[in-house]
């Protein structure tokens, strides 16, 4: 299944998309996609809907965040081989986490909004993972069970404020909308492997990145895993599993970052497309 959450009048609705790239409602049958309603025992229940039974949606629905209330936006750094190498570093003997924000959070098609101050706000598609169920000390092989779905996440970065503000990285990742999630949840059961998955991402129109999550330092059952000893990852926790080679600040001889007007697309093999307009923050 396709699971979305949408806006009308002000709130927000389920929906799932259809077979025919239409948005059905599931209002009826889930008040939401928080972390309380990505059980298997709710998923189960909804892939047993017949989606023509479903009432339209609205004809191209502004879609919101396919995941709501996310208690926790975990973030894996220098997670590919190739990305690793286009930046100069090492690659890690852990996978590096840093957190973004939850307030950074918005929906896919949103736009991406430059804070002030801003000279190098750059790009990063990643796979994202959203847990399901409770993980806790869970073994790799278990790992894979935990996920109620994947989506496509960009961890927007302002590399100025990551590197130059002292600190942790999450200041330049934690901005407003530098979070967009979705356009839907992809239940786990439609992707066969994780692993086998092609990322892109464009900038008004070049292609800047290009991978494949077979490229990952460490795989998504391995991440999991080894976020679950150190923390609990609770249902509706979202892990971006970190990003392939082409982002601004490794072009060479210089970094090229994004400025308002900019358009960005993103995309991942069977989870969907973003598209992002950026524009100066008028605040």
């Amino acid at each position: 299944m396709k699971l979305l959450r949408y806006r009308v009048d002000g709130e927000i609705r389920p929906g799932l998309l259809d077979n025919a790239g239409a948005v059905r409602d599931l209002s009826a049958h889930v008040p939401d996609f928080t972390g309380a309603q990505l059980g298997d025992e709710t998923l189960s229940r909804l892939a047993a809907l017949d989606p023509l039974q479903l009432p339209l949606a609205a004809a191209a629905p502004e879609l919101a965040p396919c995941v709501g209330q996310v208690g926790k936006l975990l973030c894996i750094g220098l997670n590919y081989t190739d990305h690793a190498e286009e930046m100069g570093m090492a690659l890690p003997e852990h996978p590096i986490l840093f957190l973004k924000a939850t307030s950074s959070i918005s929906g896919a098609n949103d736009d991406v909004v430059l804070p002030r101050g801003s000279v190098a706000t750059d790009w990063e598609v990643e796979l994202g993972a959203v847990i399901g169920t409770k993980a806790k000390y869970v073994a790799e092989e278990e790992a894979l069970n935990h996920v109620a779905g994947y989506c496509v996440v960009n961890d927007v970065s302002e590399r100025d404020f990551q590197t130059k503000l002292a600190g942790q990285w999450t200041k330049g990742k934690s901005c407003d909308t530098f979070g967009p999630v979705g356009p839907w949840l992809v239940t786990r059961d439609e992707v066969e492997d994780p692993q086998k998955l092609w990322l892109t991402c464009d900038v008004n129109g070049t292609r800047r990145q290009t991978g494949s999550t077979s490229r990952m330092v460490f795989s998504v059952a391995q991440i999991i895993s080894h976020l679950s000893q150190l923390m609990t990852l609770h249902p509706g926790d979202v892990i971006a599993t970190g990003t392939p080679p082409g982002v601004g600040m490794g072009i060479k001889p210089e970094p090229v970052y994004l400025n308002p007007g900019d358009v960005m697309r993103l995309e991942i093999e069977g989870l969907g497309v973003q598209t992002q307009h950026v524009r100066a923050d008028a605040q």
